[in-house]
This record gives C-alpha cells, structure tokens and sequence, in this order.
C-alpha cells in the first residue's frame, strides 16, 4: 500500500512538473517570442529593433541573474531616455515567473 501511494505521488508530482513546464512554455511564447524570439536568439524584427539579448548564449545567461529577470518580467524595462523596451508581463504569479525565467535558461547552449 505505501509502495502505491509513494508511486502515486511520484506520478503527481511528475504531471505537476510537467503541466508548469508546458505552461512556461504557452507563456514565453504568448508574452516573450515576439521580441525573444521561440528559440531565444532575439534575432526577431521586434527584438532586432529593441535590442533583445541572446538567451542561447552562455555568457548573457551568466550575466543575467534571476532577480533581475524578475523585476524585469514583472516591471518591464525602459532605457536611459525613459522609452519602453518591455512591458510587464501582467497576469502572472510569482511561480509562473520562476518557471519562465527556468525555461528561458534551458535555450542556453
């Protein structure tokens, strides 16, 4: 009976795990691919124009740290002349941003 319930909840937490994955995913493609770009190079109109970063490149993930992403997920980011770069990503918790900025650090090669 233990052995079922431990499989169980094994089993749960593999479909959680993998719901948050799939649902990071349905959001950086809702809110971030336009400018991102779906592979994360920023290589799209919008990203070239605003000059998005490479997320596949090992040295911007280095350089950007978690806190910063998430400020700037819930914040959104303006440059020094006050122009909009990014809007807030409005609507999503605090776990949604984790899981986001999680599977923006899985394109770094």
């Amino acid at each position: 009976m233990k052995k079922m319930l431990l499989a169980g909840i094994a089993c749960l937490a593999a479909a959680t795990l993998s719901v948050r994955a799939a649902d990071a995913k349905a959001n950086y493609e809702d809110a971030c691919a336009k400018c991102h770009g779906t592979d994360g190079k920023g290589d799209t109109k919008m990203g070239k124009r605003l000059g998005a970063k490479d997320y596949t490149d090992a040295k911007v993930q280095a350089d950007l740290k978690d806190d910063a992403a998430t400020k700037a997920i819930k914040e959104g980011l303006k440059d020094e002349n006050g122009k909009t770069l990014m809007k807030p990503a409005d609507g999503l918790s605090d776990d949604d941003i984790k899981a986001l900025i999680a599977y923006m650090r899985a394109f770094k090669q």
